[in-house]
């Protein structure tokens, strides 16, 4: 790799605001400069990003998607329009 040319890499706190859940990673987000931190579970003080939405949250993650009627809006098609054939 080319030297200077990438962005410092290191370690930030993000945080889900709508599930209220926090998870530490490695990002080049570190390299922005933010008032916002955080005290973390092993006593250091990181960074954080507030998201509004994460996998904890997200609802193809947590199961609560809605599921269509596929069935039933075929069968109400084909009563208003008639069947083909």
């Amino acid at each position: 790799m080319r030297n200077g040319i990438h962005p410092p890499y290191g370690p930030v706190v993000f945080r889900d605001r709508a599930a209220n859940h926090a998870f530490l990673t490695r990002s080049t987000l570190a390299a922005v400069p933010t008032d916002k931190t955080i005290e973390w579970e092993d006593g250091n003080t990181y960074p954080v990003v507030d998201v509004e939405i994460s996998n904890i949250s997200h609802p193809f993650y947590t199961g609560t998607a809605r599921v269509l009627d596929t069935a039933g809006r075929v069968e109400r098609f084909e009563r208003r329009y008639g069947k083909r054939g």
